[in-house]
Order: C-alpha cells, then structure tokens, then sequence
C-alpha cells in the first residue's frame, strides 16, 4: 500500500499513562508532541517476543566479553540492562535495536542508536549517561537551548589566502514527523518520504533550486561520479548496516543538488534529511548562510520533528541538538602525519577530526575533515562559530 500523502501515516497515537509533551514554540521552531526524552520510562508495556528477548541476551553476553573503549560498553552494566531489557517501545523498537549497531562493531566509539523517537525516553538509564558523556555534560535535567542561527556577518573567511583550507561544508540533520526512524521505517515508508522531500524540493527558489535524483533510477556511472567528487553518501557503512539503517536500499534514497553543486540535501541516509551548504575555500559565514536558508525554506512544506529539552531528534544520540556539524578540509602536512596530536589539539577545542572518506576512515596526504564535535546544549550560531577555532 501507498500512502496518498503524510497525513495518512500514524501520527503520534495516544500512549496510555505515559504523558505527552507539546513543544512550547518559538521563532523558526516545528511544533512535535514527542515523549520527553530523560528520566526513562516503562515503556509500552508490550512484551518483548520471546526470540527477541534471547537475542537481547545474547547480545549483552557478547558485550560483556568485549575489549571495547565504546559508551555503550561504558554505561551499558548488567543492572542496567536488568532494567532495559524488557522493555519495548511505543512502536515495538526493543533493547536489541538500540544497541546491536555497538554489539556487532566493538571499535564504535558511541554504539547505540535510537530507533525511534520514543527510546530516547525509554531506554534513558542507557541514553542519558552516553549523551552526557559525548556531550560534554549535558545533564538529564538540562534543557537545550532555543533555535539561534545568530548573524551570518560576523563569521569570517577562516583561510583568505587560500593557504590550508580546501573546502568548507556546513549540514544539518532533520527528521520529518509522521515517520519513524531508520530501523522501524518499511519501504512504503521510505518511498513516502522521498516523494514528500520531492514536493519540498520543488519549492525551492533561488540558489536552492535544482534537481532530485533517486538512486534508485540513478546510473552506476553517475552514482560513482557523485561520490568520487564526495557529494553523495554510500552504502556499506557497517555501523549504520548493523543498525538496520540500510534496509531496502536503494529505496527512498537519492540526492537533490543545485546547479553549482554547493546546496545539496541527502534523503534516507542516516537520518530522513541532510541538509548540506558546501563549496571551496573558507568562506564559512557565506556556507552557513546558505544552508539556514535552505532549512528555513523547506520548513515552508516539512514539519521536522524537534523536542524541547533535546532539539532536534535524530538516529545518532551524537547529533541530537543543532544536529549542525561545520567542517573545513585542511591539509596538515606535518602534524597530519601524527593523528594522535593533532586530534589532541582538537579535543581541546572540542573538535573532531576524521579523514577525507568520511568517519573511520583515515587521510593519505595530511588533508583532514575538521568540525565541531558537540552539537548539544548550545546554539547553532555557537556550533558553528567552533568552526573558527581551526585558524
């Protein structure tokens, strides 16, 4: 069956005794009528099936034999998991789905996902410490701040010569309320959504017109062509695989991209939307702008789902907040060749560096992706400006 628009789609059914939170709005804000993550939950008080429930031991049992650095392993104790584990979600997500991504990959450096909007608040003895823990203290009794995409003036070319900064991408990540995350989404589902995003993409004006392509109809050719030139995702990413992120794929997923390629927005990677501003050099104040445009202008047809204590709700509990990631790519020819002190001077200004495929993955020539690493309990405005921090 396909759904003749969003409204058909389940929309927030009631939940009994569990209470409903409504956003109060402000200025640039979607309303949502999500749980409220923090404090934990019941849950639905449905069982968990009886194989599912082994696996969920099973899985446990192998984590505990782990050598691993990950948070999931950190927090993820047998008395927690005592409490977790029976516990199942309003739509049916269970323990196994939060953290089998973290199970079957022991080098992970978070391990767990959120199936749904609601394990954020069931599962909150396991995602309260990792958020805090990645976040850099964002306590269960914290609230996130209000939309600020502050002034776009003040933002500098961070590399005027031209001397280190190849090129600057800002993004955000959005999830379009009415449809679960990757792990619960059918292929109805995706393919919904993908013609909701189409109808959004029509809309734009602009330096935000362009064109959408599924990468279901996409040529081998031009698909290779778009990632070579590192514009469009790919599958095979096993952390994402093993948390049932890549089902029925390629549907529902693909690209829209204007004409210069420097707005582009990715559908059902990761998360439903990545919204992506980009182009050569260090220009961040001219990316950023761009990028807040573009959000601001698909709002006009998307409601994205945000909460009022966490932001924005997404797959990953890494980009809950902002979900704003700003990053350059420099090259660092001589302490490029230490990874392990160049990514101690990033962690003092609470930056992240990853190599030039992408996370986990590594740089042959001393160019790195450097960017903010926190996205929770601070505006997007001083998201972004940590981007400065590289000059």
């Amino acid at each position: 069956k396909e759904f003749a628009s969003m409204s058909q789609l389940p929309q927030c059914p009631p939940r009994p005794n569990e209470p409903q939170i409504c956003c109060k709005l402000q200025p640039g804000e979607q309303p949502c009528c999500e749980m409220g993550p923090g404090g934990g939950s019941a849950g639905s008080g449905k069982p968990v099936p009886p194989d599912v429930k082994a696996k969920i031991e099973e899985a446990f049992q192998k984590l505990e034999k782990q050598e691993s650095k990950s948070l999931l392993k950190k927090y993820l104790t047998r008395d927690v998991f005592n409490k977790l584990k029976d516990r199942v979600t309003p739509d049916g997500s269970t323990l196994l789905d939060v953290i089998q991504s973290g199970v079957e990959n022991p080098d992970s450096g978070v391990g767990i996902y959120a199936p749904d909007a609601d394990a954020y608040s069931v599962y909150a003895e396991l995602f309260d410490p990792v958020i805090s823990d990645y976040h850099i203290g964002f306590k269960p009794t914290d609230t996130h701040p209000n939309l600020e995409w502050g002034d776009f003036s003040t933002l500098k070319d961070l590399d005027p010569d031209g001397k280190y900064i190849k090129s600057t991408r800002v993004r955000c990540g959005r999830s379009i309320k009415g449809y679960p995350f990757n792990p619960r989404m059918t292929m109805e589902y995706y393919l919904q959504m993908e013609k909701d995003a189409q109808q959004a993409f029509s809309k734009l004006d602009g330096v935000h017109a362009g064109k959408y392509e599924s990468l279901a109809s996409m040529t081998p050719d031009r698909q290779k062509k778009l990632i070579d030139d590192h514009f469009l995702f790919k599958e095979g990413d096993r952390f994402l695989q093993a948390g049932k992120a890549c089902q029925f794929w390629p549907k529902g997923r693909g690209i829209f991209l204007n004409p210069t390629n420097t707005f582009m927005v990715w559908v059902g990677e990761e998360d439903h939307l990545r919204i992506i501003s980009m182009q050569m050099g260090g220009d961040l104040g001219a990316i950023y702008k761009r990028m807040v445009e573009g959000v601001q202008k698909l709002e006009k047809t998307l409601t994205f789902v945000r909460h009022p204590r966490l932001g924005y709700i997404t797959f990953c509990p890494t980009n809950l907040g902002t979900t704003v990631r700003a990053s350059v790519m420099i090259k660092l020819p001589k302490i490029g060749g230490d990874l392990d002190s160049l990514e101690a001077i990033a962690n003092r200004y609470d930056l992240q560096v990853r190599g030039t495929a992408g996370e986990h993955s590594v740089s042959a020539d001393g160019s790195y992706d450097i960017s903010n690493k926190r996205r929770l309990g601070l505006t997007e405005y001083q998201d972004v400006s940590k981007c400065t921090k590289v000059s």
